[in-house]
Protein backbone atom coordinates (compact mmCIF):
# COMPACT_ATOMS: atom_id res chain seq x y z
CA UNK A 1 0.00 0.00 0.00
CA UNK A 2 2.98 2.54 0.90
CA UNK A 3 4.35 1.32 -2.51
CA UNK A 4 0.91 2.47 -4.17
CA UNK A 5 1.12 5.79 -2.56
CA UNK A 6 4.38 6.30 -3.66
CA UNK A 7 4.06 6.09 -6.95
CA UNK A 8 0.26 7.78 -6.94
CA UNK A 9 2.27 11.29 -5.28
CA UNK A 10 4.97 10.66 -7.92
CA UNK A 11 2.86 10.38 -10.97
CA UNK A 12 0.50 13.44 -9.32
CA UNK A 13 4.26 15.40 -9.34
CA UNK A 14 5.06 14.27 -12.29
CA UNK A 15 1.80 14.82 -13.97
CA UNK A 16 1.42 18.27 -12.45
CA UNK A 17 4.73 20.00 -13.32
CA UNK A 18 4.23 18.32 -17.02
CA UNK A 19 0.98 20.42 -17.57
CA UNK A 20 2.73 23.24 -15.80
CA UNK A 21 5.09 22.94 -19.13
CA UNK A 22 2.74 22.29 -21.09
CA UNK A 23 0.47 24.25 -20.34
CA UNK A 24 2.81 27.04 -20.10
CA UNK A 25 4.32 26.26 -23.63
CA UNK A 26 1.45 26.71 -25.11
CA UNK A 27 -0.56 29.51 -23.36
CA UNK A 28 2.91 31.23 -24.14
CA UNK A 29 2.14 30.06 -28.36
CA UNK A 30 -1.48 31.64 -27.94
CA UNK A 31 0.04 34.57 -26.91
CA UNK A 32 1.43 35.05 -29.63
CA UNK A 33 -0.78 33.56 -31.83
CA UNK A 34 -3.51 35.90 -30.19
CA UNK A 35 -1.32 38.92 -31.50
CA UNK A 36 -1.10 37.38 -35.06
CA UNK A 37 -4.27 36.69 -35.80
CA UNK A 38 -7.47 37.76 -35.20
CA UNK A 39 -10.63 36.91 -32.86
CA UNK A 40 -12.52 35.30 -35.32
CA UNK A 41 -9.94 33.20 -36.64
CA UNK A 42 -9.94 31.85 -32.92
CA UNK A 43 -13.64 31.80 -32.89
CA UNK A 44 -13.55 29.57 -36.57
CA UNK A 45 -11.37 27.28 -34.35
CA UNK A 46 -14.07 27.18 -31.51
CA UNK A 47 -17.00 26.28 -34.15
CA UNK A 48 -14.74 22.95 -35.48
CA UNK A 49 -13.60 21.71 -32.17
CA UNK A 50 -17.37 22.21 -30.68
CA UNK A 51 -17.91 19.33 -33.74
CA UNK A 52 -14.62 17.32 -33.08
CA UNK A 53 -14.70 17.47 -29.32
CA UNK A 54 -18.26 15.94 -29.10
CA UNK A 55 -17.58 13.48 -32.16
CA UNK A 56 -14.71 11.98 -30.88
CA UNK A 57 -16.28 10.99 -27.39
CA UNK A 58 -17.34 7.96 -30.27
CA UNK A 59 -14.11 6.33 -30.68
CA UNK A 60 -14.03 3.80 -28.15
CA UNK A 61 -17.46 4.25 -26.35
CA UNK A 62 -16.00 4.26 -22.74
CA UNK A 63 -13.56 1.60 -23.58
CA UNK A 64 -10.22 3.23 -22.21
CA UNK A 65 -11.60 4.17 -18.95
CA UNK A 66 -12.87 0.81 -18.52
CA UNK A 67 -9.21 -0.88 -19.21
CA UNK A 68 -8.28 1.03 -16.40
CA UNK A 69 -10.77 0.39 -14.16
CA UNK A 70 -10.89 -3.52 -14.63
CA UNK A 71 -8.15 -5.19 -12.90
CA UNK A 72 -7.07 -7.69 -14.66
CA UNK A 73 -6.39 -7.12 -18.11
CA UNK A 74 -5.01 -9.29 -20.85
CA UNK A 75 -3.58 -8.35 -24.17
CA UNK A 76 -6.20 -9.43 -25.81
CA UNK A 77 -7.93 -6.47 -24.37
CA UNK A 78 -5.83 -3.72 -25.26
CA UNK A 79 -5.17 -5.18 -29.26
CA UNK A 80 -9.50 -5.48 -29.14
CA UNK A 81 -9.87 -1.90 -28.15
CA UNK A 82 -6.67 -0.63 -30.42
CA UNK A 83 -8.56 -1.74 -33.58
CA UNK A 84 -11.80 -0.98 -32.52
CA UNK A 85 -10.83 2.53 -32.19
CA UNK A 86 -9.13 2.68 -35.38
CA UNK A 87 -11.91 1.43 -37.02
CA UNK A 88 -14.65 3.97 -35.41
CA UNK A 89 -11.83 7.15 -35.96
CA UNK A 90 -11.77 6.06 -39.54
CA UNK A 91 -15.84 5.92 -39.83
CA UNK A 92 -15.92 9.23 -38.07
CA UNK A 93 -13.42 11.00 -40.12
CA UNK A 94 -15.15 9.78 -43.45
CA UNK A 95 -18.55 11.26 -42.07
CA UNK A 96 -17.22 14.77 -40.92
CA UNK A 97 -15.14 15.19 -43.86
CA UNK A 98 -18.77 14.59 -46.07
CA UNK A 99 -20.55 17.05 -43.53
CA UNK A 100 -18.20 20.03 -43.72
CA UNK A 101 -21.11 21.41 -46.15
CA UNK A 102 -23.90 21.08 -43.38
CA UNK A 103 -21.50 22.16 -40.72
CA UNK A 104 -20.25 25.39 -42.60
CA UNK A 105 -24.32 25.69 -43.57
CA UNK A 106 -25.85 25.39 -39.69
CA UNK A 107 -23.32 28.48 -38.96
CA UNK A 108 -23.70 30.22 -42.03
CA UNK A 109 -20.05 30.07 -43.08
CA UNK A 110 -18.58 28.71 -45.80
CA UNK A 111 -15.40 29.22 -44.84
CA UNK A 112 -15.51 26.42 -42.51
CA UNK A 113 -16.00 23.77 -44.96
CA UNK A 114 -12.17 23.19 -46.17
CA UNK A 115 -11.11 23.78 -42.37
CA UNK A 116 -13.71 20.97 -41.14
CA UNK A 117 -12.70 17.91 -44.25
CA UNK A 118 -8.82 18.85 -43.26
CA UNK A 119 -9.47 18.42 -39.59
CA UNK A 120 -11.60 15.63 -39.65
CA UNK A 121 -8.04 13.60 -39.92
CA UNK A 122 -7.87 14.14 -36.54
CA UNK A 123 -9.81 11.62 -35.22
CA UNK A 124 -7.29 8.57 -36.69
CA UNK A 125 -4.09 10.94 -35.62
CA UNK A 126 -5.74 10.29 -32.17
CA UNK A 127 -6.71 6.83 -32.52
CA UNK A 128 -3.48 5.45 -32.63
CA UNK A 129 -2.28 6.83 -29.41
CA UNK A 130 -5.41 6.05 -27.25
CA UNK A 131 -4.72 2.08 -25.92
CA UNK A 132 -0.75 3.79 -25.35
CA UNK A 133 -2.12 6.55 -23.02
CA UNK A 134 -4.40 4.32 -21.34
CA UNK A 135 -1.92 1.58 -20.39
CA UNK A 136 0.92 4.40 -19.08
CA UNK A 137 -2.58 5.69 -17.26
CA UNK A 138 -2.98 2.78 -15.99
CA UNK A 139 0.63 1.78 -14.97
CA UNK A 140 0.79 5.11 -13.55
CA UNK A 141 3.51 6.02 -15.75
CA UNK A 142 2.94 10.08 -16.56
CA UNK A 143 7.15 10.65 -16.19
CA UNK A 144 6.79 9.04 -20.29
CA UNK A 145 3.58 11.04 -20.34
CA UNK A 146 4.75 14.23 -19.73
CA UNK A 147 7.61 14.18 -21.52
CA UNK A 148 5.51 13.43 -24.86
CA UNK A 149 2.91 15.89 -23.98
CA UNK A 150 5.16 18.38 -24.06
CA UNK A 151 7.67 17.66 -26.62
CA UNK A 152 4.69 17.43 -29.28
CA UNK A 153 3.08 20.65 -27.85
CA UNK A 154 6.18 22.70 -28.36
CA UNK A 155 7.13 21.65 -31.68
CA UNK A 156 3.29 22.26 -32.58
CA UNK A 157 3.39 25.56 -30.77
CA UNK A 158 6.92 26.65 -33.28
CA UNK A 159 4.96 25.35 -36.53
CA UNK A 160 1.42 27.68 -35.50
CA UNK A 161 3.65 30.53 -34.91
CA UNK A 162 5.76 30.57 -38.30
CA UNK A 163 2.78 29.88 -40.08
CA UNK A 164 0.84 32.67 -38.51
CA UNK A 165 4.30 35.07 -39.29
CA UNK A 166 3.57 33.69 -43.03
CA UNK A 167 0.19 35.10 -43.11
CA UNK A 168 -1.38 31.78 -43.08
CA UNK A 169 -4.25 32.74 -40.91
CA UNK A 170 -7.08 30.38 -39.67
CA UNK A 171 -4.51 27.93 -40.89
CA UNK A 172 -1.76 27.89 -38.56
CA UNK A 173 -4.60 26.81 -36.37
CA UNK A 174 -5.59 24.25 -38.07
CA UNK A 175 -1.71 23.06 -38.37
CA UNK A 176 -1.25 23.36 -34.85
CA UNK A 177 -3.95 21.24 -34.10
CA UNK A 178 -2.85 18.34 -36.18
CA UNK A 179 0.78 18.44 -36.02
CA UNK A 180 0.77 18.55 -31.97
CA UNK A 181 -1.38 14.73 -32.34
CA UNK A 182 1.13 13.69 -35.08
CA UNK A 183 4.09 14.81 -32.92
CA UNK A 184 2.55 13.27 -30.28
CA UNK A 185 2.05 9.67 -32.37
CA UNK A 186 5.37 9.66 -33.65
CA UNK A 187 6.91 10.13 -29.86
CA UNK A 188 4.69 7.97 -27.95
CA UNK A 189 4.98 4.99 -30.31
CA UNK A 190 8.85 5.35 -30.69
CA UNK A 191 9.13 5.31 -26.51
CA UNK A 192 6.62 2.51 -25.78
CA UNK A 193 7.74 -0.59 -26.31
CA UNK A 194 4.00 -1.93 -26.82
CA UNK A 195 2.26 -3.29 -30.44
CA UNK A 196 -1.27 -4.48 -30.53
CA UNK A 197 -1.28 -8.18 -31.55
CA UNK A 198 -2.48 -9.47 -34.35
CA UNK A 199 -6.38 -10.57 -32.71
CA UNK A 200 -9.43 -9.37 -32.10
CA UNK A 201 -12.02 -10.58 -29.86
CA UNK A 202 -15.53 -8.99 -29.57
CA UNK A 203 -15.76 -11.46 -26.43
CA UNK A 204 -12.87 -9.11 -24.67
CA UNK A 205 -14.85 -5.97 -26.10
CA UNK A 206 -17.84 -7.34 -24.36
CA UNK A 207 -16.41 -8.02 -20.89
CA UNK A 208 -15.57 -4.01 -21.36
CA UNK A 209 -18.63 -2.95 -22.26
CA UNK A 210 -21.01 -3.10 -19.27
CA UNK A 211 -18.65 -0.38 -17.28
CA UNK A 212 -17.92 1.31 -20.29
CA UNK A 213 -20.94 1.44 -22.18
CA UNK A 214 -22.19 3.68 -19.09
CA UNK A 215 -19.10 5.34 -18.52
CA UNK A 216 -19.49 6.65 -22.73
CA UNK A 217 -23.12 7.51 -22.38
CA UNK A 218 -22.01 9.99 -19.79
CA UNK A 219 -19.02 10.84 -21.82
CA UNK A 220 -21.41 11.66 -24.68
CA UNK A 221 -23.24 13.76 -22.03
CA UNK A 222 -20.25 15.51 -20.34
CA UNK A 223 -18.94 16.55 -24.05
CA UNK A 224 -21.61 17.89 -25.23
CA UNK A 225 -22.30 20.29 -22.93
CA UNK A 226 -19.24 21.15 -22.00
CA UNK A 227 -19.58 22.80 -25.72
CA UNK A 228 -22.96 23.32 -26.17
CA UNK A 229 -21.99 26.70 -25.14
CA UNK A 230 -19.72 27.47 -27.98
CA UNK A 231 -22.47 25.99 -30.58
CA UNK A 232 -25.24 28.37 -29.29
CA UNK A 233 -22.89 31.31 -28.86
CA UNK A 234 -21.19 30.02 -32.83
CA UNK A 235 -25.07 29.92 -34.22
CA UNK A 236 -26.13 33.03 -32.68
CA UNK A 237 -23.11 36.04 -32.54
CA UNK A 238 -20.69 36.71 -34.87
CA UNK A 239 -17.12 34.71 -34.74
CA UNK A 240 -15.31 37.25 -33.14
CA UNK A 241 -17.95 36.98 -29.99
CA UNK A 242 -17.11 33.59 -29.59
CA UNK A 243 -13.66 34.49 -29.94
CA UNK A 244 -14.04 36.46 -27.14
CA UNK A 245 -15.99 34.09 -24.97
CA UNK A 246 -13.12 30.75 -26.24
CA UNK A 247 -10.62 33.10 -24.95
CA UNK A 248 -12.36 33.83 -21.67
CA UNK A 249 -13.28 30.48 -20.86
CA UNK A 250 -9.33 29.09 -21.42
CA UNK A 251 -8.77 31.00 -18.51
CA UNK A 252 -11.52 29.87 -16.77
CA UNK A 253 -9.47 26.01 -17.85
CA UNK A 254 -6.77 27.20 -16.19
CA UNK A 255 -8.14 26.86 -12.71
CA UNK A 256 -9.25 23.11 -13.42
CA UNK A 257 -6.10 21.89 -15.16
CA UNK A 258 -3.71 23.32 -12.37
CA UNK A 259 -6.14 23.34 -9.24
CA UNK A 260 -7.51 19.22 -10.02
CA UNK A 261 -6.44 18.68 -14.20
CA UNK A 262 -3.10 16.21 -12.45
CA UNK A 263 -5.23 15.08 -8.97
CA UNK A 264 -7.79 13.65 -11.36
CA UNK A 265 -5.97 11.83 -13.98
CA UNK A 266 -4.05 10.08 -11.17
CA UNK A 267 -6.94 9.56 -8.64
CA UNK A 268 -9.18 6.97 -11.26
CA UNK A 269 -6.31 4.58 -11.44
CA UNK A 270 -5.07 4.66 -7.98
CA UNK A 271 -8.80 5.01 -6.92
CA UNK A 272 -9.57 1.66 -8.58
CA UNK A 273 -7.14 -0.43 -7.18
CA UNK A 274 -8.36 0.34 -3.57
CA UNK A 275 -12.05 0.50 -4.45
CA UNK A 276 -12.58 -2.78 -2.05
CA UNK A 277 -10.68 -1.12 0.79
CA UNK A 278 -13.61 1.61 2.26
CA UNK A 279 -12.23 3.32 4.55
CA UNK A 280 -8.56 3.77 2.81
CA UNK A 281 -11.25 5.14 -0.04
CA UNK A 282 -12.52 7.72 2.48
CA UNK A 283 -8.93 8.80 3.43
CA UNK A 284 -7.86 9.70 0.35
CA UNK A 285 -10.97 11.39 -0.92
CA UNK A 286 -11.44 13.51 1.93
CA UNK A 287 -7.51 14.70 1.49
CA UNK A 288 -7.71 15.12 -1.87
CA UNK A 289 -11.09 17.16 -1.10
CA UNK A 290 -9.22 19.91 1.38
CA UNK A 291 -5.96 20.07 -0.85
CA UNK A 292 -8.12 20.59 -3.94
CA UNK A 293 -10.34 23.12 -2.22
CA UNK A 294 -8.01 25.31 -0.99
CA UNK A 295 -5.95 25.34 -4.80
CA UNK A 296 -9.15 26.11 -6.39
CA UNK A 297 -10.09 29.38 -4.48
CA UNK A 298 -6.77 30.48 -4.12
CA UNK A 299 -6.45 30.28 -7.97
CA UNK A 300 -9.97 31.85 -8.71
CA UNK A 301 -9.43 34.53 -6.49
CA UNK A 302 -6.33 35.53 -7.79
CA UNK A 303 -7.53 35.44 -11.84
CA UNK A 304 -10.51 37.34 -11.08
CA UNK A 305 -8.96 40.41 -9.34
CA UNK A 306 -6.17 40.56 -11.99
CA UNK A 307 -8.77 39.47 -14.92
CA UNK A 308 -8.08 42.84 -17.07
CA UNK A 309 -4.84 43.00 -15.90
CA UNK A 310 -4.29 39.88 -17.99
CA UNK A 311 -6.02 40.20 -21.02
CA UNK A 312 -4.69 43.67 -21.63
CA UNK A 313 -1.10 42.41 -21.47
CA UNK A 314 -1.13 39.65 -22.95
CA UNK A 315 -2.91 39.51 -25.59
CA UNK A 316 -3.39 43.37 -26.15
CA UNK A 317 -6.46 45.63 -26.27
CA UNK A 318 -7.81 44.02 -28.91
CA UNK A 319 -9.43 41.83 -26.13
CA UNK A 320 -10.92 43.67 -23.74
CA UNK A 321 -14.53 42.49 -24.42
CA UNK A 322 -13.47 38.98 -22.51
CA UNK A 323 -13.08 40.34 -19.33
CA UNK A 324 -16.51 40.80 -18.45
CA UNK A 325 -16.90 37.15 -19.60
CA UNK A 326 -13.88 35.63 -17.98
CA UNK A 327 -14.84 37.23 -14.29
CA UNK A 328 -18.10 36.16 -14.35
CA UNK A 329 -17.32 32.89 -15.68
CA UNK A 330 -14.74 32.23 -12.46
CA UNK A 331 -17.39 32.87 -9.73
CA UNK A 332 -18.67 29.15 -11.08
CA UNK A 333 -15.44 27.91 -11.90
CA UNK A 334 -15.22 26.26 -8.33
CA UNK A 335 -17.81 23.48 -9.75
CA UNK A 336 -15.46 21.42 -12.39
CA UNK A 337 -12.76 20.61 -10.32
CA UNK A 338 -14.58 19.84 -7.16
CA UNK A 339 -17.50 17.73 -9.23
CA UNK A 340 -14.50 15.88 -11.04
CA UNK A 341 -12.83 14.61 -7.96
CA UNK A 342 -16.53 13.50 -6.91
CA UNK A 343 -17.42 11.84 -9.73
CA UNK A 344 -14.24 9.46 -9.34
CA UNK A 345 -16.02 7.66 -6.11
CA UNK A 346 -18.36 6.72 -8.96
CA UNK A 347 -16.40 5.77 -11.62
CA UNK A 348 -13.57 3.92 -9.60
CA UNK A 349 -15.70 1.91 -7.75
CA UNK A 350 -17.33 0.75 -11.16
CA UNK A 351 -20.67 2.18 -9.92
CA UNK A 352 -21.34 3.38 -13.42
CA UNK A 353 -24.83 3.49 -13.38
CA UNK A 354 -25.05 5.89 -10.70
CA UNK A 355 -21.97 7.94 -12.51
CA UNK A 356 -25.00 8.18 -15.24
CA UNK A 357 -27.78 8.77 -13.42
CA UNK A 358 -25.81 11.57 -11.58
CA UNK A 359 -24.55 13.08 -15.34
CA UNK A 360 -28.21 13.24 -16.61
CA UNK A 361 -29.14 14.88 -13.45
CA UNK A 362 -26.89 17.71 -13.81
CA UNK A 363 -27.79 18.06 -17.53
CA UNK A 364 -30.93 18.92 -16.62
CA UNK A 365 -29.86 21.93 -15.33
CA UNK A 366 -27.17 22.79 -17.85
CA UNK A 367 -30.66 22.46 -20.59
CA UNK A 368 -32.16 25.12 -18.15
CA UNK A 369 -29.55 27.48 -18.46
CA UNK A 370 -29.13 26.95 -22.19
CA UNK A 371 -32.77 27.94 -22.60
CA UNK A 372 -31.83 31.40 -20.98
CA UNK A 373 -28.76 31.84 -23.00
CA UNK A 374 -30.95 32.15 -25.98
CA UNK A 375 -33.49 34.29 -24.84
CA UNK A 376 -31.49 36.44 -22.59
CA UNK A 377 -27.91 36.20 -24.28
CA UNK A 378 -24.70 35.69 -23.12
CA UNK A 379 -24.21 37.42 -19.55
CA UNK A 380 -27.20 35.97 -18.21
CA UNK A 381 -25.99 32.61 -19.25
CA UNK A 382 -23.02 33.24 -17.44
CA UNK A 383 -24.66 34.44 -14.35
CA UNK A 384 -27.16 31.35 -14.66
CA UNK A 385 -23.63 29.12 -14.67
CA UNK A 386 -23.25 30.02 -10.68
CA UNK A 387 -26.45 28.58 -9.80
CA UNK A 388 -25.67 25.56 -11.68
CA UNK A 389 -22.57 24.97 -10.65
CA UNK A 390 -23.94 24.93 -6.67
CA UNK A 391 -26.43 22.89 -7.18
CA UNK A 392 -24.19 20.53 -9.60
CA UNK A 393 -21.83 20.16 -6.53
CA UNK A 394 -24.53 19.38 -4.20
CA UNK A 395 -25.84 16.67 -6.03
CA UNK A 396 -22.08 14.89 -6.78
CA UNK A 397 -22.07 15.41 -3.11
CA UNK A 398 -25.39 13.61 -2.16
CA UNK A 399 -24.32 10.57 -4.81
CA UNK A 400 -20.49 10.08 -3.27
CA UNK A 401 -21.73 10.17 0.43
CA UNK A 402 -24.57 7.71 -0.15
CA UNK A 403 -21.63 5.27 -2.36
CA UNK A 404 -19.12 6.06 0.52
CA UNK A 405 -21.87 5.48 3.51
CA UNK A 406 -20.58 8.88 4.86
CA UNK A 407 -22.70 12.26 6.17
CA UNK A 408 -22.44 15.54 3.81
CA UNK A 409 -20.72 17.55 6.17
CA UNK A 410 -16.71 16.40 5.75
CA UNK A 411 -17.53 17.28 1.61
CA UNK A 412 -18.93 21.09 2.27
CA UNK A 413 -16.99 22.16 5.56
CA UNK A 414 -13.51 22.46 3.00
CA UNK A 415 -15.58 23.61 0.31
CA UNK A 416 -17.56 26.54 2.43
CA UNK A 417 -14.65 27.24 4.36
CA UNK A 418 -12.47 27.95 1.20
CA UNK A 419 -15.05 30.13 -0.34
CA UNK A 420 -15.67 32.02 2.19
CA UNK A 421 -11.73 33.07 2.88
CA UNK A 422 -11.08 33.77 -1.20
CA UNK A 423 -13.97 35.70 -0.75
CA UNK A 424 -13.00 38.17 2.32
CA UNK A 425 -9.12 38.21 0.83
CA UNK A 426 -10.77 39.07 -2.58
CA UNK A 427 -13.06 41.96 -1.01
CA UNK A 428 -9.85 43.39 1.43
CA UNK A 429 -7.73 43.19 -1.63
CA UNK A 430 -10.09 45.21 -3.89
CA UNK A 431 -10.86 47.76 -1.11
CA UNK A 432 -6.85 48.35 -0.91
CA UNK A 433 -6.29 48.43 -4.33
CA UNK A 434 -9.25 50.69 -4.90
CA UNK A 435 -7.43 53.57 -3.08
CA UNK A 436 -3.80 53.45 -4.84
CA UNK A 437 -3.20 54.07 -8.18
CA UNK A 438 -0.71 52.15 -9.63
CA UNK A 439 0.15 51.30 -13.80
CA UNK A 440 -0.91 48.27 -14.80
CA UNK A 441 2.20 45.55 -14.09
CA UNK A 442 2.37 47.56 -10.53
CA UNK A 443 -1.38 46.78 -10.02
CA UNK A 444 -0.74 43.29 -10.81
CA UNK A 445 1.76 42.44 -9.03
CA UNK A 446 0.22 44.20 -5.77
CA UNK A 447 -3.19 42.54 -6.05
CA UNK A 448 -2.23 39.10 -6.86
CA UNK A 449 0.83 39.12 -4.29
CA UNK A 450 -1.58 41.12 -1.61
CA UNK A 451 -4.29 38.40 -1.99
CA UNK A 452 -2.33 35.27 -1.59
CA UNK A 453 -0.73 36.69 1.70
CA UNK A 454 -4.18 37.45 3.56
CA UNK A 455 -5.58 34.10 1.60
CA UNK A 456 -2.39 32.45 3.52
CA UNK A 457 -2.46 33.72 6.16
CA UNK A 458 -6.34 33.54 7.01
CA UNK A 459 -5.94 29.74 6.30
CA UNK A 460 -2.78 29.89 8.55
CA UNK A 461 -4.19 31.73 11.75
CA UNK A 462 -7.44 29.21 11.54
CA UNK A 463 -5.20 25.88 10.98
CA UNK A 464 -7.94 24.94 8.99
CA UNK A 465 -8.07 21.18 7.58
CA UNK A 466 -7.43 22.64 4.07
CA UNK A 467 -4.26 24.36 5.03
CA UNK A 468 -2.83 21.43 7.37
CA UNK A 469 -3.43 18.94 4.36
CA UNK A 470 -1.37 20.58 1.87
CA UNK A 471 1.48 21.90 4.58
CA UNK A 472 1.65 17.87 5.18
CA UNK A 473 1.72 17.27 1.44
CA UNK A 474 4.63 20.07 0.76
CA UNK A 475 7.10 19.63 3.50
CA UNK A 476 8.31 16.27 3.14
CA UNK A 477 8.94 17.30 -0.79
CA UNK A 478 10.71 20.74 0.46
CA UNK A 479 12.83 18.82 2.97
CA UNK A 480 14.27 16.77 0.66
CA UNK A 481 14.21 19.38 -2.04
CA UNK A 482 16.40 21.84 0.19
CA UNK A 483 17.46 19.33 2.99
CA UNK A 484 16.07 21.46 5.80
Amino acid sequence: MHNLKSKGIKAFIWDFFGKLMTQGTGFIVTIFLARLLEPSDFGLIAMLMVVIGITQVFTDIGLGGALIQRRRVLPIHYSSVFYFNITIATLLTCITFFSAEFIAEFYNNKGLIPLTQVISVLFIITAFSSVQTIRLRKQLNYALLTKVSFTSSLLSGVIGIVLALQGAGVWSLVAQVLSQGLFYNLILWKSTRWLPELAFSFKALKQLWGFGFRMFLAGVLDAVFTRLDFLIIGKIFSASTLGYFQRAKSFNNLVIQYSSGSLMAVMFPLLSKVQKDLPRFQNIILKALNILCFTVFLLLGGLYLTAEELIVFLFSDKWLPSVEYMEILLLSGFAYPISALLVNVLSSRGNSKGFLKLELMKKGLHILNFINAYYNGIEMYLYGLILVASLGVSLNIFFAKTELIMSAFPFFSPIITQMGIGIIATAITYQVNSILELEMFLDFLMKSSLFLAIFLSINFVLKTKSYNEVAEQLYPIMKNKFRF
